[in-house]
């Protein structure tokens, strides 16, 4: 099945993470997922949610929003309706499960790192550029903290990407852009740590149920992304 770009159904986008890209928060990046775009930033804080006070324990969170032309018609800011979206809700909660699955909530004190996720440009797969995004986010803050003497070590047991996954027209595909993912059968979204397992499957049928073996190819698909955005992770941090 020809693909933009000529992508072969198992190729990724053209992925890049920029780093150090806001002034001020302790760590930030810009991640690109072909033309969909989401500059990420993680800020430190000084306390943490009432239900951790005293515990020793850490927290990290999460918050996403669209830019209001982040899309092909302008969307109002949330802000203006005074409530954020069911959609947005979701997303930053998944954002944040996935970062707190590869942190060690004891290993920088009493202190809460939010990661806001804020999408400049639209194309399909802006959860799971957030998710990769935030980790290398979270990342150079925890380095921030290490480097000013705050911990001793980087407070994360591994990285921690995602990507989605789909059939269309009955080939499952890696990593939809946004004419693909609206023409999809199915649809599914992939939460991966850098060791290979599992944080998180969101998968749904468009239409006709999928059978085992289209999941079996799709899970496939998305361990082989997420491996590759691992490697880009890295090289992107100037980790060996």
């Amino acid at each position: 099945m020809p693909r933009l770009l000529g992508r072969a159904s198992d190729a990724m986008r053209p992925v890049s993470f920029t780093v150090d890209v806001s002034k001020h928060a302790e760590g930030s990046c810009l991640v690109k997922f072909g033309d969909t775009h989401v500059l990420c930033t993680a800020s430190v804080e000084e306390q943490v949610p009432s239900f951790l006070r005293g515990s020793k324990r850490g927290w990290v969170t999460a918050e996403y929003g669209m830019l209001p032309r982040a899309t092909t018609t302008r969307t109002d800011r949330e802000a203006a309706a005074g409530k954020q979206s069911g959609r947005t809700q979701e997303i930053q909660r998944l954002v944040g499960r996935a970062l707190r699955a590869v942190t060690r909530l004891d290993g920088f004190g009493e202190r809460a790192v939010k990661v806001d996720c804020d999408v400049l440009q639209a194309d399909g797969g802006t959860r799971t550029a957030s998710i990769s995004g935030g980790y290398v986010a979270l990342y150079l803050a925890f380095e921030h903290l290490k480097a000013i003497g705050v911990v001793k070590e980087i407070p994360l047991r591994t990285a921690v990407a995602a990507v989605s996954c789909g059939i269309v027209k009955g080939v499952p595909c890696l990593d939809l852009d946004y004419d693909e993912d609206s023409k999809a059968e199915v649809d599914a979204n992939f939460v991966v740590t850098g060791d290979g397992k599992l944080v998180e499957v969101q998968g749904a049928a468009e239409g006709a149920p999928f059978e085992r073996a289209q999941l079996d190819r799709m899970l496939d698909l998305a361990l082989k992304g997420c491996a590759e955005l691992v490697l880009a992770q890295r090289a992107a941090l100037k980790l060996a």
